[in-house]
């Protein structure tokens, strides 16, 4: 029993994730425009810092800061451009180039020092710059220089939404109480007509105009909570004024359209609970929450070095803000840096809302097999710190099952099972299927992959995993042909369920007919050892018995399992036998 693909598909665990009630983010890549590009690729570890050689030419140091940038290495590039730009003062370009690398690393407060200053460089970059000791100097306390850092601002894109947005705090820390309750002109732009009324009613509690304040908090909702976080902030407003009854109601108000809301989930449960109620956000907490949509506009855009900057203010402001470590965290394994990934997603701590998707995503970053003992370990580790948490069972079910240790798997998606009930989805029947399949209890594995059918009868995955197992057995070919046919028709380029198909029209005696979907799996998948084993079989039925055995020999190069290694070599050194039915593998998990 070989076939299976023991890691399920990300698109699959997704899929559980979301009907479990995992929340998903947007990250992406490419060129911000009106902004310094950093290069980012795949980062390797930060190394030393540049020698402290004086004789380095300038333009060394720009090759070299360059070359730093192109490998991810964002801290280092910043230290050999800022090198370069005080070599080189007038060199406006330097000075923005290390200015960006300081940012984009995560070190808001020496970007803040290389900031392009006033007629230096792009407005683009003197924008950024002023947002960057804006908000380092809010962060550290410093009210006046942070509405200073934004006085007088030219508010055009890309920067004009951040500007806005962090404009009404840094006045509230400076004491211009005026100003920071005063709604700014949107002119249209919806995003921030509602983040800023938002922020008004929140000042207005600090300002301790508590009726106003919810009289403006009730007039955002009446225009519905589009962005997901005027709910949470007035329910805990209420909680803070002892109006329990009405932070419940706006909870299960809320609860009632997104059932799955982890945030309004966790109130509700504080108040039920009375426990006490969450302290008013700091004015620095408050900011770094208005810039988290802004950042999520450019990296859904597809900008991920402008979205990444807006997401280190916000973390320079508030560093436990989870959303924002998920943010960078899913940016940067977009871009193939696991390594700043990992650090990210697990700066998400025990009893966030957001620390089982923050862990489902650590994992993923991740290879599979060779990483299957971190994995299970992570997963572990998950449980015993959620040990009530649905998505954290799944994890730990998917990855017992990547550690072959199936009827383990079997047990905790038993437990999943349980707490879900009637709710169960089709990935979760699918899921347990597959462990008592590979732990030896096929007739409860075939009850669960024909509940996973009744939910959603056109899923490819289940009907290729199950036609197989019946093309696998010896039952119910012409029924399995058609369930693997619907699975190939869904997806025609998976070559595992093209595989399926072959095998079947092998099952059925069309050899003719097998060679060829089997030649097709092959071109589409040629590292796959299965499916060049059932390739050879084929050629051998029809009589190509050097091509049969050459695809045989390549099984041998493809790091088979042990059994089909075994299966591979006696048939190379014998043939087949005169049934033509060699012991075959378990199915297929089309991961395509």
């Amino acid at each position: 029993m070989s076939k299976v693909r023991l890691f399920l598909s990300a698109s699959l665990l997704s899929a559980l994730a979301l009907s479990l009630g995992a929340c998903s983010t947007v990250s992406g890549s490419g060129s911000a425009p009106g902004a310094q590009a950093v290069g980012l690729r795949p980062a390797q570890a930060v190394g030393a810092k540049p020698p402290a050689d004086d004789d380095a030419s300038l333009y060394g140091l720009f090759l070299a800061g360059q070359a730093a940038m192109d490998d991810g290495k964002t801290e280092l590039a910043a230290d050999f451009f800022e090198r370069a730009s005080k070599r080189e003062p007038g060199a406006i370009f330097l000075k923005e180039r290390a200015f960006t690398a300081a940012l984009v690393a995560g070190d808001v407060h020496r970007a803040a020092t290389l900031a392009p200053g006033a007629d230096e460089g792009s407005l683009s970059s003197q924008s950024l710059g002023r947002l960057a000791r804006a908000a380092d100097a809010l962060a550290d306390g410093r009210g006046r220089e942070s509405e200073a850092a934004l006085a007088g601002l030219t508010l055009s894109q890309p920067h004009r939404t951040a500007g806005l947005l962090l404009a009404p705090w840094t006045a509230a820390a400076a004491g211009d109480w005026k100003v920071a309750l005063t709604l700014p002109e949107a002119k249209g732009d919806r995003l921030v007509e509602q983040l800023s009324r938002l922020t008004q009613a929140q000042l207005l509690e600090r300002a301790k105009r508590y009726d106003e304040a919810d009289a403006a908090f009730r007039a955002l909702m009446v225009d519905g909570d589009g962005l997901g976080v005027a709910t949470s902030a007035y329910a805990e407003f209420l909680l803070r004024r002892g109006r329990k009854a009405d932070a419940l109601a706006q909870c299960d108000a809320s609860l009632k359209g997104d059932p799955n809301n982890r945030t309004i989930r966790l109130i509700r449960d504080h108040a039920l609970a009375n426990a006490p109620p969450p302290p008013m956000p700091t004015l620095a907490q408050g900011a770094a929450q208005s810039m988290l949509a802004p950042a999520a506009i450019f990296l859904a855009e597809k900008q991920p070095e402008l979205g990444l900057a807006y997401l280190r203010l916000s973390l320079r402001l508030d560093p436990a803000r989870d959303e924002a470590w998920m943010l960078v965290g899913d940016t940067m394994a977009s871009l193939g840096d696991a390594g700043t990934a990992r650090d990210s997603y697990r700066h998400v701590a025990t009893g966030s809302p957001d620390f089982v998707a923050a862990r489902a995503r650590l994992i993923q970053t991740y290879d599979q097999p060779a990483d299957a003992p971190t994995v299970l370990a992570l997963a572990q580790d998950t449980v015993k710190a959620a040990p009530d948490d649905d998505d954290a069972l799944a994890l730990l079910a998917d990855a017992l099952r990547a550690s072959e240790r199936y009827d383990e798997s079997a047990k905790v998606m038993d437990t999943l099972m349980a707490h879900l009930g009637d709710k169960a989805s089709w990935q979760a029947y699918y899921m347990r299927g597959i462990a008592l399949d590979r732990s030896g209890h096929w007739p409860e594995a075939e009850r669960d992959f024909r509940k996973a059918l009744a939910i959603k009868p056109d899923e490819s995955e289940v009907l290729n995993y199950l036609g197989f197992s019946w093309i696998d057995r010896g039952v119910k070919l012409e029924e399995a042909k058609a369930m693997v046919e619907k699975a190939v028709s869904a997806k025609p380029d998976s070559g595992a369920m093209v595989d399926s198909l072959g095998w079947a029209y092998y099952r059925l005696g069309d050899f003719s007919q097998a060679v060829e979907q089997l030649e097709r799996a092959a071109e589409l998948e040629p590292a796959d050892p299965e499916i060049n084993n059932h390739l050879g079989d084929a050629y051998w039925k029809v009589g190509r018995r050097i091509e049969a055995r050459f695809q045989w020999e390549q099984v041998l190069g493809l790091s088979p399992e042990a059994k089909l290694k075994a299966e591979v070599e006696n048939k190379l050194k014998n043939g087949l036998g005169a049934d033509g039915r060699p012991a075959l593998p378990s199915p297929v998990v089309a991961t395509r």
